[in-house]
């Protein structure tokens, strides 16, 4: 089989993002890459207007390009060859990044996922946390922007802190009522994000052992995972949940339902072509 270019468009709550491949038998070249953050943009003309800029950037028409892949929010997207379900393109695309993973934290926008992967990236089992928890990347840029600091600061404060305040509350609104209780007490922004984190951590941890993932290294995908607070918050709840479990996470990882979807779009387009339907 010969070398062909797969494209991956992963349309999440918050963000679009994109990758272009270069797939050759179990080589894979990386090409180009997107992201863009939707803010109340129309998603899809993000899509369409960032699969543009990585042709470019590659030096490559749409007809090279043998199979777009979409996942995520973008099964309506009207330049895609074909659609996958996030759970199966973010186990794919953890394995990418990093193949010693056995599971995965998919923690977006509006909720996370736990998802438990073979060494071929191939879903073993998933769960979701509740669609109201605070446990979001939407729950704490809000609260980002009610203590007055840059989303991107998060992280570094939450690592700072000396005091956590415990959150208890997965509801998001009352957690973001405890919130300014703790603002108003004079607790430090350090503490108080510290203290979120703990308590995303603790329900994250219950998640994974939850589907049976128990030990190995799971890798943070999605918006929150480049998060160093969470990700230290989420290897000290590992050890208290008494699981042996290492949280890590790559540059990359915000991509990695598109990397799984480009990946999954060669192999099905291989597929096709052995049984002589691909175009």
């Amino acid at each position: 089989m010969s070398a062909i270019i797969t494209a991956g468009i992963d349309i999440g709550s918050g963000c679009v993002k994109g990758v272009l491949f270069r797939v050759d038998g179990d080589k894979q070249e990386w090409l180009a890459k997107f992201t863009s953050r939707i803010r109340n943009r129309d998603p899809f003309q993000l899509a369409q207007e960032g699969f543009d800029d990585m042709l470019k950037e590659a030096g490559i028409t749409a007809s090279d390009v043998a199979y777009v892949a979409s996942t995520g929010d973008a099964e309506n997207l009207k330049f895609s060859t074909g659609h996958f379900y996030s759970m199966t393109t973010h186990g794919r695309g953890a394995i990418f990044l990093d193949p010693e993973a056995r599971s995965v934290l998919d923690i977006g926008a509006l909720n996370g996922r736990a998802i438990k992967v073979d060494e071929g990236g191939k879903v073993l089992s998933y769960k979701m946390t509740s669609q109201c928890a605070s446990g979001s990347g939407q729950f704490l840029e809000n609260i980002a922007r009610y203590l007055g600091i840059a989303q991107d600061e998060i992280g570094t404060l939450s690592t700072k802190a000396d005091n956590p305040e415990k959150v208890s509350s997965i509801c998001a609104v009352l957690a973001e009522t405890d919130v300014i209780n703790m603002v108003s007490r004079g607790i430090t922004a350090s503490n108080i994000l510290k203290g979120i984190h703990v308590s995303m951590a603790v329900r994250l941890a219950k998640l994974l052992k939850s589907i049976g993932a128990n030990d190995g290294v799971v890798l943070m995908t999605g918006g929150l995972a480049l998060d160093a607070g969470l990700l230290a918050a989420l290897n000290e709840a590992a050890e208290q949940e008494k699981v042996n479990l290492v949280a890590k996470n790559h540059p990359d990882s915000i991509y990695a339902g598109a990397i799984g979807a480009a990946l999954w779009g060669a192999f099905r387009h291989e597929k096709l072509a052995r049984l002589g339907q691909a175009a």
